[in-house]
């Protein structure tokens, strides 16, 4: 943290998580999108990736998880809360099966004072270390009332 500002141009955290089989079913409950890319593994074993794989959108919710832990010491500030407008560039490059361990590195690399804004950009990698999944973060900081 620099004294003009929460974040500063480098502050890096990551978060690694197994992707397991009710991480998946949890994700489809909760949002309604019961693919058969996501649930069913004989429709998955016919396709050249031969097995089912974790929801894109799970994998933006990891990368809130991470954002969430970069600010978490920006929390105590009686002025301002962070809050995300948005996400951008969001690719997802490989699939994420179930099983995998996915490690999401989040790296704040602009910060405008003038505007109370930060962007970040995100990887995530599988444990071979290949690259899943990038995107960028928006965080504004709001004044408390």
């Amino acid at each position: 943290m620099n004294n003009d500002f929460h974040v500063a141009v480098g502050d890096r955290v990551t978060f690694s998580k197994t992707v397991a089989e009710c991480d998946v079913y949890n994700f489809a409950g909760l949002t309604g999108d019961f693919s058969p890319n996501h649930v069913n593994e004989e429709y998955m074993a016919r396709s050249s990736y031969g097995r089912r794989m974790a929801h894109g959108a799970l994998m933006v919710g990891f990368m809130s998880t991470a954002s969430t832990l970069a600010i978490a010491k920006c929390r105590e500030d009686p002025h301002e809360t962070p809050v995300s407008l948005g996400y951008d560039r969001i690719r997802f490059l490989a699939p994420v099966f179930l099983g995998d361990t996915i490690t999401v590195a989040y790296e704040v690399n602009e910060v405008d004072v003038e505007r109370r804004r930060s962007t970040a950009e995100i990887q995530v990698t599988n444990q071979q270390g290949e690259l899943v999944c990038v995107g960028a973060h928006i965080l504004k900081w709001v004044a408390n009332s």
